[in-house]
């Protein structure tokens, strides 16, 4: 069974308290007006996906092929679109508004997101280089990263070869978070640690890779018109 994600807004990390009274780290996730905006089939496209949107825009502040093809699918532009592919048993019709409660407090997720820009940075913050010594004739050259030849073969610097250069601005996914808790009147997600990127960032969440997961409504729970019409729970 491979569940769909969803996308959603980080708005910023605070601190909970369990019944014991001990303070955790949380980031807060809002699932905003997430929705299903489409699928994949394998009959057409080769392979099984729910394609998720977040956030409603117009049409002008979207690319053209975005607006095109809402257009021609009878619904709004979102600034955000993602795909997940699922099991055939984890497809979710088209327009369903999804809600936090698709996760479970206590189960364990992925999350990627693109991490904060950092800039040009030099060797030892980009890569952890320990510097040349501080005394012994080095003389203006404590953070510079040494030598970068490789002599008479290959004659050239290797292609990857840790060196100063832009930081951060790249996806970024973190394994095994925990759901610390919930708030559905809200539409959040508080889990326990941190994720990357900044506020407002987009994070995409999936139920995590690597850990056994139990009693998860699949393909999600639905909640229509404040009625409770949660769909089978399986335990894999």
């Amino acid at each position: 069974m491979k569940r769909s994600g969803l996308i959603t807004t980080k708005i910023g990390m605070t601190r909970l308290y369990d019944d014991a009274g001990v303070a955790h780290p949380v980031t807060v996730l809002s699932v905003g007006d997430c929705t299903v905006i489409g699928n994949r089939t394998m009959e057409k496209n080769g392979y099984v996906a729910n394609i998720l949107g977040l956030r409603e825009a117009k049409a002008k502040h979207v690319a053209k092929p975005q607006a095109v093809a809402a257009e021609k699918a009878g619904i709004k532009p979102f600034r955000k679109v993602a795909e997940f592919r699922v099991s055939d048993d984890c497809v979710i019709p088209a327009g369903t508004a999804m809600s936090a409660s698709h996760f479970v407090v206590g189960q364990f997720i992925d999350v990627q997101a693109t991490s904060k820009g950092k800039g040009f940075q030099g060797a030892m913050k980009r890569h952890n280089f320990g510097g040349k010594e501080a005394s012994h004739g080095v003389l203006k050259a404590h953070r510079s990263i040494g030598g970068t030849g490789m002599r008479e073969w290959p004659g050239r610097v290797l292609k990857g070869k840790k060196m100063a250069g832009q930081m951060g601005n790249e996806t970024v996914t973190v394994q095994n978070l925990k759901v610390f808790g919930m708030d559905e009147a809200e539409n959040l997600i508080f889990v326990e640690g941190a994720v990357p990127g900044a506020n407002g960032t987009f994070v995409l969440v999936t139920d995590a890779v690597k850990k056994e997961q139990k009693d998860l409504p699949v393909p999600t729970k639905l909640n229509n018109a404040g009625a409770d019409t949660t769909t089978e729970t399986v335990a894999e």
